[in-house]
């Protein structure tokens, strides 16, 4: 909330002022979601346009303690195109949760096996990244990379795989005999191996669709010797078009470096969390990260903008809880675009029409009637 520094009587110089600043203050909250502490918000990482006239959103949400909120629907979502809303009760787009979908999430899992972990917080943390390989879904995959003394300070334990037998040998196998920590490095390698996924692109299967792409750390958040700086790797972080949130598990005695953590986490989309030598608490941490990144939602509609190849603004809306009124939006663009003639894609489309069929004849607005509402409200 804005405070009201000065109670005195201004001159409209000074009121002006006063109303500039107050501006500014809201135009510096963050795409993130509101910065009211009591408060929720949202954050759009993907939006489809490969199956139009469908297009897919894919968003992320959260309270007050960076927990996703539950139970949205249509009800409790709102859309906008090109600045008018779509009307709910015309059933032309619809929401759904992740963890009921077929589209694929990928994490890369960064271990620091440097020698000061050896003994007990290792093996808690090689306890903990076996539990989050163990609740991923089938589709979902994981790679795996180990802070150690090699030409880059890193090792590649695993590429991206779907396997958890397989994760799991490979994962065992981690020696744990490094005498630096380049941290920075192998974090920025990790994201990375994200960048250069294929995520996004349409394939013939929804199993096959990356729609995001996450980093679990365990360490100290001890640096030494990375060619990279904390401030590169923030840097590099905030210019990512599509955000790697990096979630941080900050453990052992060395709590002096756990801000290194806590700023890239943070900066990132994010959570930091700080175990210190509660190393029993990292398994149910990581089953908290993986609900998180279970928990986003895809927004389906129908778009009636004709097929021009140009970029359109999209909005979506939450409004938590429902009937409260208050929606926080998030801008986006989608592309009016036809989609490539792939027997594939046809089928998926065909798939869309009728969970999502045409509205009939007489009612081709999805959006609302203005006219309607003002003649009800001039009644």
């Amino acid at each position: 909330m804005l405070k009201v520094i000065n109670q005195q009587k201004k001159t409209p110089k000074y009121q002006f002022i006063a109303m500039l600043a107050a501006l500014l203050a809201i135009i510096s909250i963050t795409a993130f979601g509101a910065s009211d502490p009591g408060g929720y918000g949202l954050k759009i990482y993907r939006v489809n346009s490969g199956l139009y006239p469908y297009v897919q959103v894919y968003f992320r949400t959260f309270d007050k303690d960076q927990q996703p909120l539950v139970n949205l629907n249509t009800m409790n979502i709102g859309l906008m195109v090109k600045g008018k809303a779509y009307d709910p009760m015309k059933r032309q787009y619809q929401v759904n949760s992740i963890r009921q979908r077929q589209e694929a999430t990928r994490t890369v899992l960064v271990l620091d096996a440097s020698k000061s972990m050896v003994g007990l917080p290792f093996e808690a943390a090689l306890k903990a990244s076996a539990r989050y390989i163990d609740s991923k879904r089938p589709q979902d995959e994981v790679a795996i990379l180990a802070i150690r003394d090699t030409k880059t300070g890193y090792e590649v334990v695993s590429e991206f795989e779907r396997d958890p037998a397989a994760l799991g040998r490979r994962l065992v196998d981690v020696k744990v005999d490094g005498n630096k920590t380049r941290l920075y490095d192998s974090i920025g390698a990790a994201m990375q191996m994200c960048g250069m996924a294929a995520q996004g692109s349409v394939t013939p299967s929804a199993e096959n669709y990356i729609i995001s792409c996450a980093i679990v750390v365990f360490s100290d958040g001890f640096d030494d010797g990375s060619a990279l700086s904390r401030e590169e790797l923030n840097g590099r972080i905030t210019d990512l078009a599509i955000p790697i949130p990096v979630y941080s598990l900050a453990y052992t005695k060395q709590s002096k470096h756990f801000k290194n953590l806590e700023s890239l986490s943070k900066n990132s989309f994010g959570i930091y969390y700080l175990i210190g030598e509660a190393l029993d608490k990292m398994t149910q941490t990581v089953e908290q990260v993986q609900n998180i990144i279970q928990s986003d939602y895809v927004l389906t509609f129908r778009s009636v903008v004709p097929v021009d190849g140009e970029e359109h603004a999209i909005k979506v809306g939450v409004e938590y809880p429902s009937g409260s009124g208050k929606f926080t939006y998030e801008n986006a663009k989608m592309e009016a675009i036809e989609p490539p003639p792939v027997p594939a894609i046809k089928e998926m489309i065909q798939q869309l029409n009728q969970a999502i069929p045409p509205l009939p004849a007489g009612q081709a607005s999805p959006y609302f009637d203005q006219s309607k509402e003002a003649a009800t409200t001039a009644k």
